[in-house]
């Protein structure tokens, strides 16, 4: 009776908001300033996306289980780059998300991504393809910036809809969970959102001893290589020359551009993947 009155109660205040507020959802690009989730909404559905998604990439053998001694070391070396972005001082929901990052094995995927909730994943091709930790250390903050800022719930509510994400709050729709589980990684942002990702992924750094343009460095790379078919992390809205000029500048205006940090824990990382 209990859990009926909460789901009851949860349909509720979020059919009322969802009604409060439908007009301001067609301002600006996507409504990315509307959000109907509470910050506990994101980790409840947080976790149960990145169940969906651990089992995806389990089933199929690429999941690097953190809890296996076989992966001890790679996820300490990873973890020492995490923690150092997490603990800059700078997150909104430092204290509220989970914050866990996982590895998947696929050397051919130059990607990352992140679910509501402060699960991010980043695929073991794009670190084998970055040559500095600050770069690392970038990109991985720009993935939870899109955690911390609460971009991925907003833009999971703006694809699929608000009645589709409360029935997978409520446990339902188990389908629905799966597709949009196996769709995360290829989870396109708006304009404002890679932008506002982008800027707080030097935010982050500035608290760190990494220069804080590291994800600037990753286009850079890049774009010297041709950049074909750049990463659906860092899509190419917009253009990746503005992108590295907008995070230099804003790595100028907080001074934290031209820090030299050691690379040792991407390097041991590679060799251990």
């Amino acid at each position: 009776m209990r859990q009926l009155l909460s789901q009851s109660l949860l349909f509720l205040s979020l059919t009322t908001a969802a009604v409060s507020v439908s007009s301001c959802a067609k301002d600006g690009e996507g409504g990315d300033g509307v959000l109907l989730f509470s910050v506990q909404d994101d980790i409840d559905l947080g976790a149960k996306v990145a169940a969906q998604t651990d089992s995806t990439y389990r089933a199929k053998g690429q999941l690097l289980e953190p809890t296996d001694s076989r992966n001890r070391q790679a996820y300490a070396y990873l973890g020492t780059v995490v923690n150092k972005v997490l603990n800059s001082g700078k997150l909104e929901h430092r204290n509220d998300f989970v914050w866990d990052v996982k590895i998947i094995k696929d050397d051919a995927t130059l990607n990352a991504f992140a679910s509501p909730g402060g699960h991010i994943y980043v695929f073991s091709g794009l670190i084998k393809y970055l040559d500095h930790e600050d770069q690392l250390a970038g990109v991985l903050a720009h993935e939870i910036a899109h955690a911390d800022r609460r971009h991925t719930s907003r833009q999971l509510q703006q694809q699929y809809g608000i009645g589709v994400l409360l029935s997978l709050l409520l446990g339902e729709n188990p389908n629905q969970l799966a597709q949009i589980a196996a769709g995360l990684g290829q989870l396109k942002f708006s304009r404002d959102f890679e932008k506002e990702a982008d800027t707080y992924s030097v935010i982050y750094l500035s608290g760190t001893d990494y220069a804080c343009d590291g994800a600037a460095g990753f286009f850079i790379k890049t774009q010297a290589a041709g950049g074909g078919n750049p990463p659906e992390f860092l899509s190419t809205h917009p253009n990746p020359d503005n992108r590295v000029e907008a995070i230099q500048a804003k790595a100028a205006e907080l001074n934290c551009r031209n820090k030299t940090q050691s690379d040792t824990n991407l390097a041991g990382l590679k060799a251990v993947l």
